[in-house]
């Protein structure tokens, strides 16, 4: 096979036009919020600490996390053409997995920075200094990228002889082990294992071991004079759990339990949330709704007129 199609979703004319208008405007809305929570980031110095440290890398991972999929299938829902070729399939198959690693890596690692930040705020500078920093972002992306570079590598050399139709709307790593003639019983092993490591070992380690994090945390929320202070608080915990709660959760479903029977239908609908919705509710719930981005947001867009007005 030197080329797949990807089925999508329905063939109906109506049902296709309401989803193109639908993924066309989570896309722009997504681009365009996390691209300016990370140039705002980049350039108000207010926001050059650890947390938002891990934001930014959060934000430009989302920018490639939907720019891997859904150019493409908006362009195969105007075209009609849902071709990928053997090569284009496997890249995508890959930048997905790993960006979807990486994504599970950073909000484990950004569940540590709250838990350090609010139950340690004397000692969170010197815990959680640039060079830490830096090492858990890199961890993370190194990690993830190397681990589905492998992973993919081998699934490349399967063989594929036939049928082609990858019924998902993208290369989808459990779809295409389907389609090959190649026994797979030990890479399907494999496979799940990683996922395993990847997605179910770090959200376990989120709600039994941030548990205790998080009890921590509200104990000392309670302690927090002001009642403002502590609304900051909880706004920032309670955002990152939904993030955690939606990514995961939809993750696991589709890739932690088997793919038959009654889970088989919904699981291309599950693949939407963590695929276009975290993506989306990123900037939107996680971001915009804190007051320091987004003050610094509107310093930023300011700062842009004032520079284009004169």
């Amino acid at each position: 096979i030197t080329e797949f199609i990807i089925l999508g979703f329905s063939s109906s004319e109506k049902v296709q036009v309401i989803l193109f208008c639908a993924f066309l405007a989570t896309y722009l809305v997504t681009v365009v919020g996390n691209l300016l929570i990370l140039v705002t980031v980049l350039v108000d110095r207010s926001l050059h600490t650890p947390m938002y440290f891990f934001l930014g890398n959060l934000s430009f991972l989302e920018l490639w996390y939907a720019t891997n999929l859904a150019p493409r299938l908006l362009s195969g829902m105007v075209t009609k053409d849902n071709t990928v070729s053997f090569t284009g399939c496997m890249v995508q198959c890959n930048l997905f997995g790993a960006l979807a690693v990486a994504e599970c890596l950073l909000l484990t690692v950004m569940s540590y920075d709250r838990y350090v930040a609010i139950c340690q705020p004397l000692h969170y500078m010197a815990l959680m200094d640039s060079k830490v920093c830096t090492l858990l972002a890199a961890g993370s992306w190194a990690s993830s990228f190397l681990g589905t570079s492998i992973i993919v590598g081998l699934l490349s050399n399967f063989r594929f002889s036939g049928p082609n139709e990858i019924d998902h709307f993208f290369c989808d790593i459990t779809s295409l082990i389907k389609l090959s003639c190649s026994v797979t019983r030990l890479f399907e092993s494999m496979v799940f294992a990683f996922s395993a490591a990847v997605s179910l070992i770090p959200f376990l380690l989120i709600l039994l071991v941030a548990g205790s994090w998080y009890v921590c945390i509200i104990a000392t929320i309670l302690r927090i004079p002001s009642t403002a202070g502590k609304k900051k608080a909880f706004s920032t915990c309670s955002s990152h759990l939904i993030v955690v709660t939606l990514f995961y959760g939809t993750l696991i479903t589709v890739y932690m339990l088997p793919n038959t029977g009654a889970l088989k239908a919904p699981s291309k609908v599950f693949s939407v949330f963590y695929t276009v919705l975290t993506p989306l509710i990123n900037p939107l719930v996680y971001s915009l709704r804190n007051k320091d981005v987004k003050e610094a947001v509107w310093r930023t867009l300011q700062g842009n007129l004032i520079v284009e007005a004169s």
